[in-house]
């Protein structure tokens, strides 16, 4: 599993669900959350240079070796297991930064919990609910739009077309979406497909699409009152670009942010120096944690 020096996998059962995690460091909290179809795994670099933070990094409901129930995959829902789990850990303010569906949770996480989280990033991803990514799905020449995320949405086709292929279809979009494709290795991709191939975990893992909008209407819904707290939005120059950005300052209008040079949406993984140096410059200095 690749886990990072000083870092250890241990499991809650919070709001219901069973939750595996890595945890690791000492200081300020921080709260890495993945995407689609990834895991903890795609943080391990990042997790790796920051030891002076008390670093939290979860399998999200449905996905990796966290529990797969039947529902619960909208974006309060899991914000909600999310929020248990700081609370369970005994942590104090939380810097939260999500890449992908990590980063809409993450979203939905600050402004359902405020009094939790102290800052939030966001990476390569287009918030729902606001415009943004509802554009992004619009049909584009070459198939260069976010076609998956109306296909991932339809019931039982998806998994009838995947199945049995899960390693070629994961492999085409961390190849189509990458700057660098050889940033995911053979091993990383081997880790994606062990994970997405346990009963239950492709239906589980397309179930935040399924619920895309309900989970665009709870982000509408939150954006009326927007948050005050540090937000930062970045995107890749090969992927989203601006567009993270400006979707974001739709439900926080000071957020701060641009394009990641030489990066496509696989961010984490693709330039983790950046992602991590954005996690330094965005956890307040005063920030304190408790375990």
């Amino acid at each position: 599993m690749n886990t990072p020096a000083g870092f250890q996998h241990r499991t809650a059962i919070v709001n219901g669900v069973r939750l595996h995690y890595v945890i690791g460091g000492s200081g300020p909290a921080v709260l890495l959350l993945h995407g689609w179809p990834q895991t903890w795994h795609e943080w391990r670099h990042v997790a790796a240079g920051l030891s002076e933070y008390t670093v939290v990094v979860p399998d999200l409901r449905g996905f990796g070796y966290s529990g797969k129930p039947e529902s619960g995959y909208d974006g309060v829902t899991i914000a909600s297991d999310l929020s248990e789990l700081v609370r369970h850990l005994g942590l104090g303010d939380v810097t939260v930064v999500g890449h992908d569906w990590g980063a809409v949770f993450a979203y939905l996480l600050a402004a359902e919990h405020r009094d939790q989280v102290s800052a939030l990033g966001v990476i390569e991803m287009a918030l729902p609910g606001v415009g943004r990514m509802e554009a992004a799905m619009q049909p584009a020449p070459g198939g260069n739009y976010l076609w998956h995320m109306g296909f991932h949405s339809v019931p039982e086709v998806p998994e009838f077309l995947i199945s049995g292929k899960e390693r070629q279809y994961l492999r085409w979009f961390f190849e189509h979406f990458a700057f660098d494709p050889g940033a995911i290795t053979a091993g990383d991709l081997d880790e994606y497909v062990a994970a997405i191939t346990q009963v239950g975990a492709l239906r589980a893992g397309l179930g935040v699409y399924r619920e895309f909008f309900t989970t665009a209407e709870q982000v509408a819904e939150r954006s009326k009152t927007p948050l005050d707290i540090p937000v930062v939005a970045w995107g890749g120059e090969a992927s989203l670009g601006g567009l993270s950005l400006d979707s974001v300052q739709q439900v926080a209008p000071r957020a701060t942010g641009g394009v990641i040079e030489r990066c496509g949406h696989w961010a984490t993984e693709e330039r983790p120096d950046f992602v991590t140096a954005v996690i330094r410059a965005l956890v307040p200095p005063t920030a304190t944690a408790t375990r």
